[in-house]
């Protein structure tokens, strides 16, 4: 039998697109004693990284769920600090939904213009997300499952195997069978919560959430990317809430 090893997750941020609660952007680092893997990385990853004394350099690999700007608009400022501050060496690979190496690109010109043709001093490889597929990504093995969130970009969430636990992310998604299948067995289900009753299109309320509950066979659940009317409230409910810089090993 394989021995298993301690995980950390570092919650650096738990906010929805609009900053709900003066929240970060999604962004979950999973530290490992095989090496750092980093769950989306919004534009505020960078900042809370270094807030937690964590090294950015250490992460080996960046999976994103999928291609809005509160999930992928940090991996920029992550590439433009290891290119010319921070003196990076260590080579990263991101991996995301299809064109994800492009949409990088794209980010990088428009936020700093002439960027977009970057050539790192470090190595960066990216890879695309094949549904039923399994992708290798630093120390975690990926197996990315389609859910309900956008007609016009891919979206994933995220099961993910690294020393021998198993994490599951929803991503951002309205309540589809997908996550039943997602959280089945995981150690640890890192869900989306955008609302209490209602929650805005294509993302998740408490009350739908609750009532799927009993098909989620995952070990411990665990709510992220709250609006205003679920962080009103969250105190009052049986739930486990994630919040920033809240760290948890498993």
């Amino acid at each position: 039998m394989t021995a298993t090893r301690a995980v950390e997750l570092w919650f650096l941020g738990t906010g929805d697109a609009f900053g709900s609660g003066g929240r970060l952007h999604a962004s979950t680092l999973l530290r490992s004693p095989g090496g750092d893997v980093l769950v989306d990385c919004g534009p505020s990853a960078l900042a809370a990284l270094r807030r937690e004394a964590l090294d950015p350099n250490a992460v080996d690999a960046v999976v994103l769920t999928h291609l809005h700007g509160d999930h992928f608009g940090g991996v920029p400022f992550l590439l433009m600090d290891g290119h010319y501050a921070s003196g990076r060496t260590r080579p990263l690979l991101v991996a995301g939904p299809e064109g994800v190496g492009a949409a990088v690109s794209r980010a990088l010109e428009v936020l700093f213009p002439g960027s977009g043709i970057l050539a790192t001093r470090f190595p960066v490889t990216y890879a695309e997300w094949r549904a039923g597929g399994t992708t290798t990504a630093g120390p975690a093995r990926v197996t990315p499952i389609p859910v309900r969130h956008s007609a016009n970009t891919p979206c994933y969430g995220l099961r993910i195997e690294i020393d021998g636990r198993v994490v599951a992310f929803s991503g951002d998604t309205e309540w589809t069978d997908s996550l039943v299948d997602l959280s089945a067995g995981a150690d640890l289900f890192v869900c989306e919560c955008s609302g209490y009753e209602n929650a805005p299109p294509h993302h998740l309320d408490y009350v739908t959430l609750a009532r799927h509950r009993p098909l989620l066979t995952c070990r411990r659940l665990l709510v992220t990317h709250m609006g205003d009317e679920m962080l009103s409230r969250v105190g009052g409910l049986p739930l486990d809430a994630a919040r920033d810089g809240l760290m948890l090993t498993i």
